[in-house]
């Protein structure tokens, strides 16, 4: 059973709906440790040997692989610069696939790429292609000793590099897309109307991390001694009467869009602004 990142409610006008989150993807690289070479102990931070009860030099740090609990295997650094592969200098595209049938699942870190002044035309041919055909070049490429699937595409009059994760390390959860609920026309209808309402235009300046601004706002209280009034958390609750919620949702959005057409500005109005 995958463990559960987050638990809570998704919710859309009134619906409410409650979920749990799992990680969907999860990098699978060996992991290292810093251990004593003299008795081959894991090292606590100071450089600590809990065997040989002292801190240790620089030195006599090496790197050990745990294969069994407490055990561990001593690799040299000249062993590991070995293994690098090719595409530690070099990022070779093997193919180009559709853009659209890359499931966004497997995006991991986004990168900007840019070209030195001598590769300027032949970036801007690569971008230009892709824009026309709605392709991205999938290669791979060696970073911080471990080795990505990129995806390159055009974006912004430039190329974009995404790494990705492998086949193997997207996660796989018993019980994701197997529920047995059935929904009625009239429901799908509705919901329907209910996202065509809330629809917009992606602008991603219209979202902040609220919790880091309240966190700074804690800050700058304390800075002048004084304490900072927290709003509780409303938890919306489960919907039982899931037509009726679809309904009011409807409804309270024709209120807000009808709110807001009575206190923008006519257009007469606008043009005499403008001339003023």
């Amino acid at each position: 059973m995958a463990s559960t990142a987050w638990r809570g409610y998704l919710t859309f006008g009134l619906v409410s709906i409650p979920l749990r989150l799992y990680p969907a993807a999860r990098p699978t690289s060996i992991q290292f440790h810093q251990v004593h070479k003299v008795c081959r102990t894991r090292l606590r931070r100071p450089l600590y040997c809990p065997t040989c009860k002292r801190l240790v030099e620089q030195n006599e740090v090496a790197k050990g692989y745990e294969y069994e609990k407490g055990q561990y295997l001593i690799l040299d650094d000249s062993e590991i610069k070995k293994l690098a592969p090719e595409t530690s200098g070099t990022m070779e595209i093997a193919e180009f696939v559709n853009l659209s049938e890359i499931d966004p699942l497997y995006f991991e870190t986004s990168y900007f790429a840019v070209p030195d002044s001598s590769g300027a035309k032949p970036y801007r041919l690569l971008v230009e292609a892709l824009e026309k055909t709605g392709k991205a070049g999938l290669a791979k490429v060696a970073m911080h000793r471990r080795e990505y699937l990129v995806a390159i595409r055009a974006h912004d009059n430039g190329l974009t590099l995404h790494t990705m994760y492998f086949n193997n390390e997207i996660r796989r959860v018993a019980e994701y897309g197997r529920d047995n609920v059935e929904v009625k026309p009239q429901e799908i209808k509705l919901a329907t109307e209910l996202v065509g309402s809330l629809t917009a235009k992606f602008k991603p300046d219209k979202y902040r991390d609220e919790y880091q601004a309240r966190v700074q706002a804690l800050l700058d209280a304390r800075m002048k001694g004084r304490k900072l009034k927290v709003a509780s958390e409303r938890k919306p609750a489960p919907v039982i009467d899931m037509m009726e919620a679809l309904k009011k949702s409807l409804a309270k959005r024709e209120q807000e869009k009808h709110r807001i057409a009575q206190h923008a500005p006519s257009r007469s109005a606008r043009v005499r602004r403008k001339a003023s």
